[in-house]
């Protein structure tokens, strides 16, 4: 089974930019639906976004399209999610996960579709 690391969260102030990234681990992301999730303190664990390897076709949420970018390297095999104009609101601790196969669009914001995920890295905003 594939293995995911993740990097890149931190404390940033309103307004910034921070971009995160998921590394494939021991194998690459072919043929994988990769997908980026966050839960807030108290909350469920909610879909942001994701994208299929080999395609580049790109699912985002609605209330965080046009702030939010996902993409791939495939040199590196890594997914990224770059956030920009952050909001309080945006704090949580964000996991990837991959899924083997071209997830259906309506599949992709389930996180039961995937069975592989990242330790979660903490993304704090605040001034």
């Amino acid at each position: 089974q594939v293995q995911l690391v993740q990097s890149g969260g931190g404390l940033v102030q309103p307004g910034a930019s921070l971009r995160l990234s998921c590394a494939a681990s021991g194998r690459s992301f072919s043929g994988y639906t990769v997908g980026w999730f966050r839960q807030a303190p108290g909350k469920e664990r909610d879909f942001v976004a994701a994208i299929s390897w080999s395609d580049g076709n790109i699912h985002y949420a609605n209330s965080l399209k046009g702030r939010f970018t996902i993409s791939r390297d495939k040199a590196k095999n890594t997914v990224y999610l770059h956030m920009n104009n952050l909001e309080p609101e945006d704090t949580a601790v964000y996991f990837c996960a991959a899924a083997a196969g071209r997830l259906i669009l309506s599949s992709r914001p389930n996180t039961r579709a995937y069975p592989f995920w990242g330790q979660g890295t903490q993304v704090t905003v605040s001034s």
